[in-house]
């Protein structure tokens, strides 16, 4: 029997939690299903009484009304998922040198940067994996600049990425010559070393939000792990329009082991190599 998150003079009914999560499914795209209440109740419970709240009714019209959002940036923080560790789905990683950056180089025309974006960042360790398997295992980094753009909704969860410490068990699948040749020991873990810190870009976005990916374009390749299977289809369908319209003819996009945009879109073609199955925006055949 789980134990009552809420304290006695703390009451958050089904129909308060019915309003929650429909109006945080309008904000983030995320939605809970009646499974997560018990984690949804506990992280409102903590917000109501750092607010001083006093009821969720209160608390719910600090969320709707206040001007500058912060209230919502701090819960969406609470929220999110970020579990996550470096090397993780290592079989995409290999995909990415073996056979999407050569098909990418080979079309080139230009000398641009090959840009990349990982979404959602989490606290880094998928961004930094995929510059250790660049530098390691691509020939091409000698000849070709790469930009890789992270982006995460929840804005504490950057702050760690930036910063690069991370746990024992985070490294634990990285060969020992990649923790002696890119991270500094540390007392309780590891530091990613000032040269990969530098090479990630962290930014804030929400990928339901419009006004949030409108900037984000030119990408050849795409990484959005784990992120789709917490959204509904409409917030999926917006997700994956975003995608296509980040990516140029030709980009690809790489989800988690159990997700699809099979169901959400039909604007990709399935590409099926060897390492892995990706999702190509078509190119141009004007």
């Amino acid at each position: 029997m789980k134990p009552d998150p809420a304290p006695a003079n703390i009451r958050i009914s089904d129909e308060d939690f019915q309003k929650f999560r429909e109006f945080f499914y309008r904000k983030t795209g995320i939605q809970f299903d009646a499974s997560k209440r018990y984690f949804v109740d506990k992280r409102l419970v903590e917000r109501i009484e750092a607010t001083d709240s006093g009821t969720f009714r209160s608390y719910f019209t600090l969320l709707r009304f206040q001007a500058s959002s912060d209230e919502v940036q701090l819960l969406t923080n609470l929220m999110t998922v970020n579990e996550t560790y470096f090397f993780r789905e290592e079989y995409q990683f290999q995909c990415l040198v073996d056979s999407l950056l050569p098909e990418i180089v080979a079309r080139k025309r230009d000398q641009r940067a090959i840009r990349i974006w990982v979404v959602p960042s989490s606290s880094g360790e998928e961004p930094y994996s995929i510059a250790i398997y660049l530098l390691e295992r691509w020939p091409g980094i000698n000849h070709w600049d790469v930009e890789i753009v992270a982006s995460d909704i929840d804005t504490r969860i950057l702050v760690l990425a930036r910063r690069g410490l991370y746990s024992i068990r985070s490294v634990q699948h990285l060969p020992e010559k990649f923790l002696k040749r890119y991270f500094r020991r540390q007392a309780d873990g590891y530091q990613i070393c000032d040269d990969l810190r530098e090479s990630v870009e962290f930014t804030r976005v929400n990928v339901s939000e419009r006004g949030d990916t409108r900037g984000y374009r030119d990408f050849d390749v795409i990484f959005c792990r784990n992120l789709l299977i917490y959204f509904d289809d409409v917030s999926r369908k917006t997700a994956t329009e975003t995608f296509y319209d980040a990516l140029k003819p030709g980009g690809f996009v790489c989800l988690g082991h159990s997700e699809s945009m099979s169901r959400s879109s039909s604007l990709y073609k399935v590409r099926k190599f060897p390492e892995a199955i990706v999702y190509q925006r078509p190119l141009v055949t004007s």
